[in-house]
C-alpha cells in the first residue's frame, strides 16, 4: 500500500481460528491426531500473522458491537460499528397468517439448527428450514420423522412469503451481527433468538422478537410453545428494520472513511 493511502476495514467477524485456536485444533484432532499434530504450529503462526494484519488498517469498522469487543480484545484495537444492512427491497410486510416458525441460514454446525428441530419436535410446532450448506445432509437425517420440513434452496420471492406467513423467524445460534432478525422485520414477522452476540443488537425484546436463554432446545421450546406472533406489529417491524438501511450504511461509511482522510 502506498505511504500515506487511508486504509479503512470493514469486519464482519474477527477470525475464527483466533478466537477459538483450542477448539478449532480439536476439531482437527478428532479427525486425526496427526493433522492436529501438524496444524497446530501453523495455526499458530496464522493467528499471530493475523493479529499484525489487524493492526494495518487507519481504521477498523465492525459490523457490531459484539465483533467490535472482539477486535478490542483480540487485536487490542478500538474499531468504529457500523451495522450491517437489509436489503428491504428483498422483503414486503406480512400478516403472519401461517402456523409455521422458520429458519432461514447457511446450514452449518455452529448455527445450531440441530436445536431448532429438536425444539420444534418438543413443542410439536412445525418448523421450516431454508437454505443450503454442508450440514445439510445429518440436518435432513435429523429431521426426518419429526416437525420439521428441510426445504434445500429458497428464491427470493419465496422466502419473503415464507417469512410473511410465519409466526416467527427463529435465530437458534450465537451470530456475529444476526442479520436475519433485520430479514424477518423487513417481512413484518419477529424473530425467537438466543440470547448472545449480535442477535442483542438486532432484535428489541418484546417489540421485535423475544430471546431463549439457554443453548438447549428444552429453552427454546418453553418459548415456542406459547409464543403469540399477533402481538407484534408488522409496521413496527418494518420500521426497525428501515433503521439498517443500505442508504443509511453507505452515508455513515462515507462519514468514517472522510473522517479517516481528515484525521490522516
Amino acid at each position: 500500500m502506498p505511504a500515506g493511502a487511508v486504509h479503512v476495514c470493514y469486519l464482519n467477524t474477527v477470525s475464527r481460528f483466533a478466537i477459538s485456536y483450542d477448539a478449532y485444533v480439536g476439531g482437527l484432532h478428532a479427525g486425526s491426531p496427526l493433522a492436529s499434530l501438524i496444524a497446530r504450529p501453523v495455526v499458530r503462526r496464522l493467528v499471530r500473522w493475523d493479529r499484525e494484519a489487524a493492526h494495518r488498517p487507519t481504521v477498523l469498522v465492525a459490523n457490531s458491537r459484539n465483533v467490535a469487543d472482539r477486535v478490542r480484545r483480540h487485536y487490542g484495537r478500538i474499531a468504529e460499528v457500523l451495522h450491517c444492512p437489509v436489503d428491504l427491497d428483498r422483503f414486503t410486510p406480512g400478516e403472519g397468517r401461517g402456523e409455521h416458525f422458520i429458519v432461514v441460514s447457511r446450514l452449518l454446525p455452529y448455527k445450531r439448527i440441530d436445536l431448532a428441530i429438536e425444539a420444534a419436535q418438543i413443542a410439536g410446532v412445525p418448523l421450516l428450514v431454508a437454505g443450503t450448506g454442508p450440514a445439510e445432509p445429518a440436518l435432513r437425517a435429523r429431521a426426518r420423522g419429526t416437525t420439521t420440513t428441510m426445504l434445500g434452496y429458497v428464491d427470493d420471492m419465496r422466502l419473503n412469503a415464507l417469512l410473511g406467513d410465519a409466526r416467527a423467524a427463529i435465530l437458534p445460534g450465537e451470530e456475529d451481527f444476526g442479520l436475519v432478525p433485520l430479514e424477518a422485520a423487513a417481512a413484518g414477522r419477529p424473530t425467537v433468538a438466543f440470547r448472545a452476540g449480535g442477535a442483542l443488537e438486532t432484535v428489541e425484546e418484546g417489540e421485535t422478537g423475544v430471546f431463549f436463554n439457554a443453548p438447549s432446545p428444552e429453552s427454546l421450546a418453553a418459548v415456542l410453545r406459547t409464543f403469540d406472533g399477533s402481538r407484534f406489529s408488522p409496521h413496527r417491524l418494518r420500521a426497525h428494520a428501515e433503521r439498517f438501511s443500505p442508504q443509511g450504511f453507505v452515508a455513515r461509511l462515507r462519514e468514517i472513511v472522510e473522517h479517516a482522510r481528515g484525521s490522516s
